[in-house]
């Protein structure tokens, strides 16, 4: 049985006692209602993982670090997921999914049929709300590092920011003439999946998109939702790829 994990974000090292952050201690002893000595793991993003115990003795709830374990779970290639914002809260799901499939990052994009518009404050909210998705992800798939969520840009300031000449970008067309597994390279090379809003992307978006050598790619005969697209095409483009092995 897996040990409950705990991103942590402090300088770990083995042989350490450290009183837990509120929030891990709260999750641990109230929600997860675990015991003094119970097993946990440990890891604050920079790679790795720590077994520790839980301590309930004195004082506020801490961890004896045991040990660290170079343990990673990230896909053998790079694979970035630009999503045009859905409406409500689908874009929950999309970085909850993402990090468990285990893409790169994700990099929202407010585009111009996006019905979700976030601006001041409430974009801060939403932005942190998606981080602590991430984590709590990380947390269960057991990834060490956490998948980045930026916020969000224009598709075109996406693009130039973080496109290479060397990325594969990558977006569904129905029409088009190029299946999935054509496309995809024999050699690790940066992919990036565009998956539009519920309205698709705009005349001006599409023409964006292929200034920086975006390619259609038919992706079987129906229609997916926008919250559907990226995952389905980041798992198919995992397995064609053989990252998972």
């Amino acid at each position: 049985m897996a040990h409950p994990r705990f991103f942590c974000p402090s300088d770990l090292q083995a042989g350490q006692r450290m009183v837990l952050p509120d929030d891990i201690a709260h999750h641990a002893v109230r929600v997860l209602r675990l015991r003094h000595g119970t097993d946990i793991v440990l890891f604050n993003g920079n790679g790795g993982q720590f077994a520790a115990q839980l301590l309930l003795d004195d004082g506020p709830p801490a961890a004896a670090v045991i040990a660290h374990a170079p343990i990673e779970a990230e896909l053998a290639g790079q694979l970035t997921l630009i999503q045009g914002l859905p409406s409500g809260d689908k874009m929950d799901w999309v970085v909850e999914k993402a990090v468990e499939i285990g893409v790169t990052n994700v990099l929202p994009v407010a585009a111009q049929r996006s019905v979700l518009q976030l601006s001041g404050p409430r974009l801060e909210k939403r932005l942190q709300h998606w981080r602590r998705i991430s984590r709590a992800a990380s947390e269960q798939c057991g990834r060490n590092r956490l998948m980045p969520v930026e916020a969000p840009l224009t598709l075109n300031q996406c693009l130039a920011q973080h496109v290479t000449t060397d990325s594969l970008v990558l977006f569904c067309d129905p029409d088009a003439k190029d299946s999935l597994h054509s496309l995809l390279p024999q050699a690790g090379v940066h992919i990036v999946i565009l998956v539009g809003p519920e309205g698709g992307w705009s005349p001006q978006e599409q023409t964006d998109a292929l200034a920086h050598g975006a390619r259609a790619v038919r992706f079987g005969t129906r229609v997916l939702r926008t919250e559907t697209a990226g995952i389905a095409l980041a798992s198919a483009i995992t397995a064609l790829q053989g990252w998972n092995t």
